[in-house]
C-alpha cells in the first residue's frame, strides 16, 4: 500500500511537534522532522523529544542531517539539493538507514536512483500553501517522474485525502503531507482521512506501488 510522510512544518516547537506526531503515527508510514533553522544540535534534541513521546525510531527519518538520523537511530535520512550527495551518504551510512531526496526534474530521479536513494518526493504537484506564488508540476510531469525513477516516488504539494487518490493512479509510490495535518484542526482525524483515501484509492487499484 502506498506510504504516507509527514512533515513537521517549523511552526510547532519540539513538544508540540512531539504531541502531534505522537498522536498521530498509527496512521503514518514516516515522520520527517524537517527543521531548517536548527542547528544539528537542536534538531537532535528535537528527535529525542519525539522518541521519548512514543515516536517509533522506525517512523523517522531527518531531513538534511545524516549525522543527526545516524545519532538518534532514527530509521533514515530525506537528502536536499544542498544535502550530502545521496551516493555519498550510501557509502556512510551502508544499508542501515532509509534514504530518501528531494527531487525537482527527471535528471535528478534518475541520478539518484543510480546513487542508492531508496526513495525520490517529487513536487509540488498542486498549488501549494507552503510555495506560496510558484507553479505547481501536476500530474503529467508526476507520472513522467514515476515512469522514469527505479525507485519509489513520493508525491508532495498541495495533496488533500480528496484528491490523494487522483495522486496514486499515476503510480505514486506514496504522498507527502505537512499543513493538511501540521494545521488541521484536529491532527488526528485529518491523519485518518489520508488513511482512508489511501485505501480507497489501493481498493480500486489506484495504488500500484
Amino acid at each position: 500500500m502506498a506510504e504516507i510522510h509527514l512533515l513537521s512544518d517549523g511552526k510547532l516547537d519540539a513538544h508540540q511537534f512531539a504531541v502531534l506526531a505522537a498522536a498521530v503515527h498509527p496512521l503514518l508510514d514516516y515522520i520527517h522532522i524537517r527543521e531548517k533553522r536548527l542547528s544539528a544540535r537542536e534538531l537532535l534534541h528535537m528527535t529525542l523529544i519525539l522518541l521519548d513521546a512514543g515516536v517509533p525510531a522506525a517512523k523517522l527519518l531527518i531531513n538534511d542531517r545524516l549525522d543527526v538520523a545516524m545519532a538518534a537511530g532514527a530509521a533514515g535520512v530525506q537528502l536536499a539539493w544542498n544535502s550530502l550527495p545521496v551516493s555519498a551518504a550510501r557509502l556512510a551510512a551502508g544499508a542501515s538507514l532509509r534514504l530518501g531526496a528531494s527531487v525537482h526534474s527527471l535528471a535528478e530521479i534518475l541520478e539518484a536512483g543510480c546513487q542508492g536513494a531508496d526513495f525520490c518526493m517529487f513536487g509540488h504537484v498542486f498549488p501549494s500553501v507552503c510555495k506560496p506564488g510558484r507553479k505547481e508540476r501536476g500530474l503529467t510531469l508526476l507520472q513522467e517522474a514515476v515512469l522514469t525513477g527505479s525507485v519509489p516516488i513520493i508525491a508532495l504539494g498541495g495533496i488533500t485525502p480528496d484528491n490523494t487518490p487522483q495522486v496514486l493512479q499515476t503510480g505514486a509510490g506514496g504522498i507527502a503531507v505537512m499543513s493538511g495535518i501540521c494545521s488541521a484542526g484536529d491532527p488526528v482525524s485529518a491523519a485518518q482521512a489520508y488513511r482512508n483515501a489511501v485505501r480507497v484509492a489501493a481498493a480500486k487499484g489506484g495504488d500500484q506501488a
